[in-house]
């Protein structure tokens, strides 16, 4: 009832009376009722809507667009469309809107050009809440002293979310025993209106709000990250962790030369490699734990995964999508046992090319438990290394062709133009109690470089096999960048002394962005580079559909190479052996065509989630470490610049922000060249500038700095 509501109202385009509506669709009384609760359905979820005349039509016929609502503590906020655009919202038409809402909106005549400024499309105005998607908030509980009453003190929780710009009143029996100052979890029981304010009740008290643990806890809780693993899902994961492994009906690899280079602390070794020449080409092994074989489809340790959908690596603990008798035990290729593994053998020719990819069911042994710091050293200095006795077997014919096949691997990169970003990753080091020490910032070797050539080449060549043999597939895309985030990464990348002639074209190509890069590595200014144009690209995200990679520069690419600690990876490996097996055929495609698509809608939402808990977690970390450093003076590079002020990164990656109350001048900012000026003086993206260290709150995870010259 709801398709054919929806198939007459769009061929209709107008509105349409309701009785009319009703009696167009529907024959007896029965249907009249099931009519009626279709479009209340379709009325609440938005997609319908009445007008001033009491007429129903598509809300897109009527001049309103449904989107999700991103809030910011100002007020402001923008409403996000589905077709990647945004509507900017002024804080006095946002209405009983919050952050995660979903709203519908129409677009108003502009009044101001803060929408410009924010990087929408136009401005508009809310007219709907369609759905809260906010029902319980993290914050810190106040008790805060009522003047010339006799009511004593009420409560309040200020939201740790800086999109909600409303705080939460508590009435004096929902307390549940939090004291003032205490990091707490409110479940909202009124929400904010123009004349009513935000009510809740405390579910969850995590402890001082000052503290390290109480914040931590707090991440964890909001997030709603699944650290806990059901009996039932750790039983039966135990149970098929004992099974014996045995080659029968598998490629049996274990003579062959396959192990493993992980970082020393992994405990999950889910990829082998193996390389061998043919002629003039190489084929390249990667042969990746055979997870599926013990995570079957629908079956407890399944369904636990897909809730999960990826592990989650904080400073000092992993969450993992598996427990530990699979991901650490059983499905973890450790050195000298016997494993099964799915096994990707890519030709490559000798201009990096990939001339086919064969994937079979394997069992194999890892001959070495390849760690990338000790590789890296005995590669630099081999028989001086300490390590070189540990990896004497790779030397000299194994080990020379592997970096053979990496250079021709690289090369074929650089020539499609793939983007070769440093990360910006930082190891942050821990006391005996937890506390952070010291933070370092992380730099790929020799050895991290090949083995990220070889997953992306096994990656290619099993999206190539899938897409060209229309199997259904969990794919990794990536869309083209906004102009405008583009536009303002190419100021940052001028004000460091870069060309960025390559940026005049109109079309964005990844090869234009990847010369920038090398000359920014050339004058050892890549990582601050490389970090503000992360945040300028598209996110990547998983999708059924094949589509380009623009950060990789391919047309084809999927994630087949982490089955232990990503879900569509697992996906992938589940359609692949279905695929091996010929049992693609008629519902059973179907039914693996649906898995796919949700696979991908879940695995991209549960990717964001951890990684906005993951970033958290470490801006946290970096906040409690820069505590024990107020006062000090670093040297660092502008990376961010606002109306409000310009945020410095520092070297070992912390970050923190020049208010620009603190400079002495009235300082305007300016959008063309993303500046704050005052007569002569000028602070813009990528200047290096010197600031002292003046304040940081574990709270709101904020760090203030100020200029010392």
């Amino acid at each position: 009832m709801e398709e054919r509501i929806l198939e007459y109202l769009k061929k209709r385009k107008g509105q349409t009376e309701v009785p009319s509506l009703a009696a167009a669709l529907t024959e007896d009384g029965g249907e009249t009722m099931e009519f009626y609760r279709a479009l209340d359905r379709l009325i609440k979820r938005g997609e319908v809507v009445y007008t001033k005349k009491g007429r129903v039509g598509l809300a897109e016929n009527s001049g309103m667009y449904k989107g999700a609502f991103r809030g910011s503590a100002k007020g402001y906020g923008f409403v996000m469309l589905d077709d990647g655009s945004e509507i900017y919202i002024p804080r006095e038409e946002v209405g009983e809107a919050i952050d995660g809402d979903v709203v519908l909106a129409v677009k108003t005549p502009a009044r101001t050009t803060d929408f410009t400024f924010r990087n929408a499309d136009c401005e508009g105005r809310i007219v709907k809440v369609v759905s809260h998607s906010l029902t319980r908030v993290t914050g810190t509980f106040l008790a805060i002293k009522a003047k010339r009453t006799r009511r004593g003190a009420f409560y309040i929780v200020e939201p740790d979310s800086k999109r909600l710009s409303f705080n939460i009143h508590i009435d004096a029996d929902k307390v549940n025993g939090a004291e003032a100052g205490d990091k707490v979890e409110v479940e909202l029981t009124v929400y904010p209106k123009r004349n009513i304010s935000a009510k809740g009740v405390v579910t969850q008290v995590f402890g001082d709000a000052g503290t390290l643990g109480a914040n931590y806890g707090a991440i964890l809780h909001s997030y709603g990250l699944r650290t806990l693993f059901p009996e039932e899902v750790l039983r039966y994961a135990d149970s098929v962790s004992k099974e014996t492994v045995t080659p029968d009906g598998r490629l049996d690899l274990r003579e062959k030369l396959i192990f493993t280079i992980d970082g020393a602390d992994a405990k999950d070794l889910d990829d082998a490699i193996s390389v061998e020449r043919d002629g003039d080409s190489f084929i390249l092994g990667v042969h990746i734990a055979d997870v599926s074989h013990y995570v079957t489809q629908d079956s407890p340790t399944d369904r636990e995964a897909f809730l999960r959908g990826t592990s989650v690596y904080f400073t000092d603990k992993v969450v993992p999508m598996l427990p530990k008798s699979l991901s650490n035990g059983s499905c973890s290729l450790n050195a000298g046992e016997d494993k099964y593994a799915l096994s990707a053998f890519m030709t490559v020719d000798k201009s990096g090319n990939i001339l086919s990819t064969d994937v079979r069911e394997s069992v194999i042994n890892s001959r070495i438990r390849g760690v990338y710091s000790e590789m890296n050293d005995v590669f630099e200095k081999r028989k001086k290394s300490p390590f070189y006795e540990k990896y004497s077997v790779l030397f000299p014919d194994a080990i020379n062709d592997i970096t053979s096949l990496y250079r021709l691997l690289e090369k074929k990169s650089r020539r499609r133009g793939a983007l070769d970003l440093e990360s910006g990753e930082c190891k942050i080091i821990l006391d005996e109690k937890g506390d952070p020490v010291d933070i370092i910032r992380v730099r790929r070797g020799v050895f991290e470089r090949v083995i990220e050539q070889f997953m992306l080449c096994a990656n290619e060549g099993v999206a190539t096999l899938m897409f060209h043999t229309d199997t259904p597939s969990v794919y990794r895309v990536h869309g083209e960048p906004d102009k405008e985030k583009i536009k303002s990464f190419s100021v940052f990348a001028s004000n460091l002394g870069l060309d960025i002639t390559p940026l005049s074209n109109r079309e964005i190509h990844t090869s234009n962005l990847s010369k920038i890069v090398d000359e920014a590595k050339e004058k050892g200014v890549d990582g601050p580079l490389s970090r503000v144009l992360l945040r300028s690209l598209m996110k990547a995200k998983y999708s059924s559909s094949c589509s380009p990679h623009f950060g990789l520069a391919l047309d084809k690419y999927c994630h087949f190479t982490s089955p232990i600690r990503r879900y569509p990876d697992l996906s992938v490996h589940r359609i692949l052996k279905a695929m091996l097996k010929g049992e693609l055929i008629g519902d059973v495609y179907d039914e693996f065509r649906d898995f796919a698509a949700r696979s991908a809608e879940a695995s991209s939402e549960n990717e964001l989630k951890a990684l906005y808990a993951e970033r958290d977690i470490e801006d946290l970390y970096k906040t409690v470490y820069m505590t024990k450093h107020i006062g000090e003076v670093y040297d660092g590079v502008i990376s961010g610049v606002t109306p409000f002020g310009f945020y410095v990164e520092l070297e070992n990656t912390c970050e923190g922000l020049v208010r620009v109350s603190s400079l002495d001048g009235y300082f305007v900012f300016s959008e063309n060249d993303m500046s704050l000026s005052y007569k002569d003086v000028k602070y813009s993206l990528g200047m290096s500038v010197r600031v002292e260290i003046k304040d940081a709150d574990v709270i709101t995870r904020n760090v203030d700095m100020e200029l010392t010259e």
